[in-house]
């Protein structure tokens, strides 16, 4: 019915739904994408004609069918994981396991497992790839496992690159064409950055590693129709301003303004941004909260598809684009418009715990408060310094490092820093992390790489290191200053900056430039002043930050050199590895679960009791404040040898040197338990005593007393981690009551089978202590946005009552509670 054909090609037509009086062209560019998803499934038993009104009418809840899923290895190791142990689920029933298996392309980027052993040296990449391939064997084996085991899910290797700059660079398909017919390429992502690929007009947005299963089994992702905020950009940025200072300005405003959960398309001058530059805001939609950051596909992306995948692709898109009222050319009707006015754009930093807490450069001395002095031996001399050293300098992460304004920029500051006769400070641990092996062949067919070099920004490796915390131990004697009490700064070009995220050591984290973290290096020290001398040069001669910045020209200059013929190389063998080559594993439909192993344990996610009716006597597992994020619930960085997860490993025979990361160990239920809230101690309030919150939960479990969380405002906020809910379920929570939640982290709770529960009264909960004991009442009857009631009774006899709001938003999560999470729902589909 709403299939067409012109020029060729055929696709399921927008222009057809505006002939039967639908207004598309008021509708955002983003929702006209679900439209056509609609259209394209429109009677297949689930979809139907009141879910493409549902869309026009901005009402209701519509089911999406992703074109593809995309994960990286941190939540794909646990995905694949399940996916494992449900097989073995269906093959005891006396089914074929092999129908557990994805019905859409799928693609895993081994990105998040390297570590900074190394660094400062050629060798470092060399050397820190050997230790990553050294401990993550198993894991790795399990991967090779699945690539083998199921259809249609391709590894791409360690070592490539960061699954976001991956994505942008190539594995997006931005249109799709099969069997000659043509449409929007959309994917779910296993991490909170998916959003990245909005930046060249493709919809995407970050998921749960257990929605995604859902999806790559081929289940609908039901979800509201968002609201869409128009973000009109005016104005054109100052010469001096880089991409990140454009995105950190946009997260200030994006926050204070509230889009938690909504749909952000970019309009009014958005001309005055390159495709680079739009990857870069686009990445860091989770940082301002919203779902997806989107951009329009218009001449600026067409440029950016010729330029990274050829003529004959940046054709079809086009004209796919222009044919179904998808290529921008006016302005629709937004829910609420939001105004940038890039020209007001000023040279900044964020932190030093928020994405979004930005500070102009030239109040960031005054910002920080010095309050401690002391002498550092260091390099066989020694030097008096202050609080606010730089402890880690890191030009990292997909959001930056995929722009090549911004690392151009930062090659040029090294290079006249090196002929000023500069040099880092020799506390500060240099690293250099790109998202893609393009970056370097650029930076080395314009000699450029050696001139970063000279400042210790050594290649260490191709992969998310700093963001989420694996950029390795500090130099010796800076970790014994923190010791001392000396506050310590990380500056990284980076998009998480949480307390202790980047570091275990470092509470205090600037996001910056990749040029800005090169002068940070250079001197040493957070508080600097760009009115004041940065450095000095070996006579002795003051040299100020505008010395060595360069000029948009010089920048812009360099950028004409960056060819299609770099893309094809650097892409040209991405599924390939010949060290991947050399991992052994077994070819079965089942994975060969060893018992003995500290990484990769069957998951007991099936066995776990669904929530039926009301909860009664439950006890409250940990009481909690606001902002707390899912690194707060389920860390991902170094285990501790004294924490449960790090006795438990020891039990086993595991050395402390070998204790590795949650991260890296999220196989391992076992372990993940363990590290669920490790950061915390809490009172077992039957005894009064203060515990581990594992230990307590055992102590509940033991007892029968389920269990529920109590907390603040923005509950969940930072990475889409599975475990973050997962951990939580495993420990016998049936709820969590707080005042707000971020939109991931809500729906894992959802999925986990964990009921989410709103205060209706904000002010209740400075009431609670986590002494009381609760009733739930209202949920054998659940549907979305039930008013629960809750019952908590104090001691000495207090009764509080209170309401909460359900957070369970479509009929199908109150099928996912029913069944005690969307795995379980997924396997009596499929059983």
């Amino acid at each position: 019915m709403y299939l067409e054909e012109k020029d060729g090609i055929k696709f399921y037509s927008l222009n057809k739904l505006e002939k039967e009086g639908f207004d598309v062209h008021s509708l955002p560019y983003s929702l006209r994408i679900l439209a056509e998803n609609i259209l394209r499934h429109l009677n297949n038993g689930v979809v139907s004609y009141e879910h493409i009104e549902n869309i026009f009418e901005r009402k209701g809840d519509i089911p999406f069918y992703p074109a593809r899923i995309i994960m990286q290895d941190y939540t794909g190791v646990p995905a694949i994981v399940d996916l494992a142990a449900m097989r073995d689920y269906i093959k005891e029933k006396g089914k074929d396991p092999s129908r557990v298996n994805p019905k859409i392309p799928v693609e895993l980027v081994v990105d998040h497992s390297l570590i900074v052993l190394y660094h400062g040296t050629k060798y470092s990449l060399y050397e820190n790839m050997k230790e990553e391939l050294k401990a993550n064997r198993e894991r790795y084996s399990l991967l090779k496992w699945a690539s083998k085991a199921f259809e249609n899910l391709k590894i791409i290797p360690p070592g490539k690159g960061i699954i976001h700059q991956i994505n942008v660079e190539h594995l997006a398909r931005i249109v799709f064409l099969e069997e000659g017919i043509a449409y929007p390429d959309t994917v779910l992502g296993t991490d909170s950055h998916t959003p990245m690929v909005n930046g060249i007009g493709v919809l995407g947005w970050g998921v749960g590693g257990i929605e995604a299963e859902a999806a790559l089994l081929g289940l609908p992702y039901f979800m509201k129709v968002p609201e869409v905020v128009g973000v009109v950009l005016e104005g054109e940025p100052s010469p001096e301003i880089t991409p990140t200072d454009i995105v950190l300005t946009i997260t200030e405003k994006l926050r204070k303004v509230g889009v938690v959960g909504k749909f952000l398309e970019y309009t009014g001058n958005v001309e005055a941004l390159s495709a680079f530059d739009r990857t870069v805001i686009a990445n860091m939609t989770p940082e301002n909260g919203a779902t997806v950051g989107y951009f329009p596909i218009d001449e600026e992306t067409i440029k950016f598809i010729r330029l990274t995948r050829g003529e004959s692709k940046a054709k079809l898109v086009e004209k796919y684009a222009k044919l179904n009222m998808l290529y921008r050319e006016e302005t629709p009707e937004f829910d609420k418009t939001v105004k940038i006015d890039l020209s007001k754009v000023e040279p900044s930093v964020a932190g030093p715990f928020h994405p979004e807490d930005r500070i102009r450069l030239k109040d960031l001395k005054n910002s920080f408060k010095v309050e401690k002095k002391t002498k550092i031996r260091i390099n066989g001399g020694e030097v008096e310094i202050e609080d606010g050293i730089i402890g880690l300098a890191a030009i990292a992460s997909c959001t930056n490092t995929s722009n090549p304004y911004n690392i151009l920029a930062a090659a040029l500051v090294a290079k006249k820093a090196v002929e000023l006769g500069l040099r880092t400070k020799p506390w500060v641990k240099t690293t250099f992390t790109p998202g893609s092996r393009v970056v370097v062949k650029y930076l080395e067919k314009l000699g450029l790489l050696s001139y970063l070099e000279a400042l210790g920004f050594h290649v260490n490796g191709y992969a998310c290191a700093s963001c989420i915390g694996n950029s390795g131990p500090l130099k010796r004697e800076v970790e014994e200053v923190i010791d001392k009490g000396i506050k310590v700064a990380a500056v990284i070009s980076g998009n998480r900056n949480f307390r202790r995220r980047v570091n275990s050591k470092i509470d205090y984290t600037y996001l910056a430039s990749p040029p800005l973290v090169v002068v940070f290096a250079i001197a040493g020290k957070i508080t600097i002043d760009p009115s004041e001398p940065l450095a000095y040069d070996p006579n002795g001669k003051p040299v100020y930050l505008t010395d060595i910045l360069p000029t948009k020209e010089e920048v812009k200059k360099l950028e004409e050199v960056i060819g299609e013929e770099l893309y094809k190389e650097a892409y040209s063998s991405l599924f390939e590895d010949s060290i991947w080559k050399d991992i052994e594993t077994e070819e079965s439909p089942l994975f060969k679960w060893d018992e003995k192993s500290t990484y990769v344990r069957k998951p007991p996610f099936f066995d776990l009791t669904p929530i039926t009716d009301d909860i009664k006597g439950a006890r409250a597992l940990i009481v909690l404040g606001d902002r707390i994020s899912t690194d707060d619930i389920s860390p991902a960085g170094k285990i501790d040898p004294e924490s449960p997860a790090g006795r438990y490993l020891l039990s086993l025979g595991v050395k402390p040197e070998e204790l590795h990361t949650y991260g890296a160990r999220r196989g391992n239920h076992e372990v993940m338990m363990r590290g669920t809230f490790a950061r915390f101690k809490m009172i077992y309030w039957p005894t009064g005593e203060e515990m581990s919150v594992y230990e307590a939960a055992m102590r509940y479990k033991e007892r029968g007393i389920p269990l529920i969380i109590i907390a603040g405002k923005q509950y969940g906020v930072g990475s889409s981690r599975d475990w973050a809910a997962k951990g939580p379920a495993l420990l016998g929570v049936k709820a969590v009551i707080a005042e707000s939640f971020e939109r991931i982290h809500r729906s894992n709770l959802v999925g986990m089978g964990i009921v989410p529960l709103q205060f209706k009264d904000p002010e209740v909960r400075k009431r609670l202590t986590g002494e009381e004991v609760y009733d739930i009442i209202g949920l054998k009857d659940l549907y979305p946005g039930k008013t629960i009631k809750v019952i908590a009774r104090k001691p000495n006899g207090e009764v509080i009552e209170f309401e909460t709001i359900a957070r369970v938003e479509t009929p199908i999560e109150v099928e996912y509670i029913r069944h005690g999470g969307i795995l379980k729902y997924a396997l009596e589909l499929l059983g």
